[in-house]
């Protein structure tokens, strides 16, 4: 009895003392990480953003490039002619597509119209039957499994067919859909990541501050997040070349994942420039449909999912405070989710417009002041923040390094904040207190950086680049007498 006793007491303290020796681990390496995340890169070697060309900056391989290649001016190559398979999760079918969704549909349907044969292998967003897709250059092969996600094997079968009637040139992954136990056996894949782990850890990090701000909860979450971060650096290795999508997930897979310099290249995200532009007039007219009363003296702005991890319990306190303290600021929120509903409750001042129509974004973004992005989720470049500057307005989001070391370079952009509620209401504060007058003046700003860096002919003039630097070593350098 003693024995089994002692035994069960000694089990008990080493459960205990495991779980201590994780707990402090972990809280250990994320403080460090922190230090990195939030530090000043010094190693940038970036044009300045004005430089808006950057051709008068940089003679060299592009794969030595350490800023993003949406920087350099690229000319157009006719007479070379990819054929490209595309791994991607879903393909946009209808309404409110997601972020990832629209960069797919934006690039490969650019690159199609440049006279590249594109094969997309993916499934309907809707997760709806529909035929496969073929326009022009452009095919889309849908392979849904039972549940309507993609049946890898069943994409990597036609990809296979098509592959032994005329070699692709290169193969293309959006994140992980083609997985890393197949990227491997395709000799030349590269992969663009629009959210690693270790990005997403901090995401949860923020999370659990936000819901347990004493310090009382599990942090199940956290405690996960770190063995998916280790086994994602393992495996990244598998895919030949990588592309990410800000400054900061750039420098991350070269200092934390260990990745060669050489195989991590960043390509910003661009949005379709002509469907996103500077409409004062629209944005009145839009005023007056939906009914915002003539009196408001600043009107704000959110658009996108509804939902937790995109900030909205911040934005709900904080603008419940507003609310009180300034009734003259208007909060106009596009979208759909479970928090629409609670948006609705806080009165005359907040107005919920539901998911709007591409067609309606424009004049959405157009009708605001400031548009406000509360993401709890550092990783990625949020294509919202990139259609509100096309607009010419200035943004307020947090202070993340996806986001400062990329798109709100300054405050000239706008304003930032870090991720609670007294942060952020001092941020709308700053912008209330700045007024419509200074705010159209940053609004100004953000349009010209936009107008240079975050559209789809410079997204798809860089990737058009990138592969033909895989396929052909002399595309490579820059500039090329085809350059501007």
């Amino acid at each position: 009895m003693g024995m089994k006793y002692h035994s069960s007491k000694s089990n008990a303290s080493n459960k205990f003392l495991s779980l201590k020796s994780s707990t402090i681990l972990t809280t250990t390496l994320f403080i460090a990480s922190l230090v990195y995340f939030f530090a000043p890169s010094r190693n940038s070697q970036e044009p300045h953003f004005l430089d808006h060309h950057g051709g008068g900056l940089f003679h060299d391989d592009l794969r030595d490039a350490k800023f993003p290649w949406n920087k350099l001016s690229f000319g157009p190559i006719s007479n070379e002619k990819l054929k490209l398979a595309v791994f991607s999760k879903t393909w946009p079918i209808g309404a409110d597509p997601g972020g990832m969704e629209r960069h797919a549909f934006t690039l490969y349907t650019a690159l199609a119209t440049k006279g590249h044969e594109i094969h997309v292998f993916t499934v309907p967003s809707d997760r709806k039957f529909h035929d496969n897709i073929h326009d022009g250059s452009l095919h889309v092969y849908f392979a849904p499994n039972d549940h309507g996600s993609l049946n890898c094997s069943l994409a990597f079968d036609i990809f296979d067919q098509e592959n032994r009637a005329r070699p692709f040139d290169y193969v293309h992954t959006e994140s992980v859909t083609l997985p890393h136990w197949r990227a491997k056996f395709v000799p030349n894949v590269a992969v663009t990541w629009h959210g690693i782990w270790y990005e997403i850890m901090h995401s949860k990090l923020f999370q659990e501050l936000l819901d347990n701000p004493n310090g009382q909860g599990s942090m199940n979450e956290l405690q996960e997040a770190m063995p998916r971060l280790v086994d994602e650096i393992k495996f990244f290795s598998s895919y030949s070349h990588h592309i990410c999508i800000s400054n900061s997930a750039g420098e991350v897979l070269v200092n934390i994942y260990q990745l060669p310099q050489r195989n991590v290249h960043v390509i910003l995200n661009g949005i379709d420039e002509s469907n996103f532009v500077y409409d004062p007039i629209a944005g009145t007219a839009f005023r007056e449909k939906i009914g915002i009363p003539s009196n408001v003296t600043l009107v704000l702005g959110v658009a996108g999912r509804l939902v937790r991890d995109k900030g909205h319990p911040l934005l709900h306190e904080a603008f419940s405070f507003i609310a009180k303290h300034h009734p003259g600021v208007f909060l106009l929120v596009a979208g759909s989710g479970p928090w629409g509903k609670r948006y609705a409750e806080l009165g005359q001042n907040v107005k919920v417009l539901g998911a709007l129509e591409p067609s309606e974004l424009s004049k959405f973004y157009n009708s605001l002041d400031v548009f406000v992005n509360p993401t709890l989720r550092p990783q990625g470049l949020d294509l919202t923040l990139i259609e509100a500057m096309h607009c010419g307005k200035p943004v307020l989001t947090p202070n993340y390094p996806s986001i400062t070391r990329t798109v709100v370079l300054n405050e000239d952009f706008g304003y930032t904040f870090s991720p609670n509620v007294g942060s952020f209401v001092k941020a709308l504060e700053a912008a209330i207190r700045d007024g419509p007058e200074i705010l159209q003046r940053k609004g100004m700003i953000c349009k010209s950086y936009a107008v240079t860096m975050f559209t789809a002919t410079k997204m798809a003039l860089a990737y058009e680049r990138f592969f033909l630097c895989m396929k052909n070593n002399r595309y490579c350098q820059y500039p090329l007498p085809t350059d501007f």
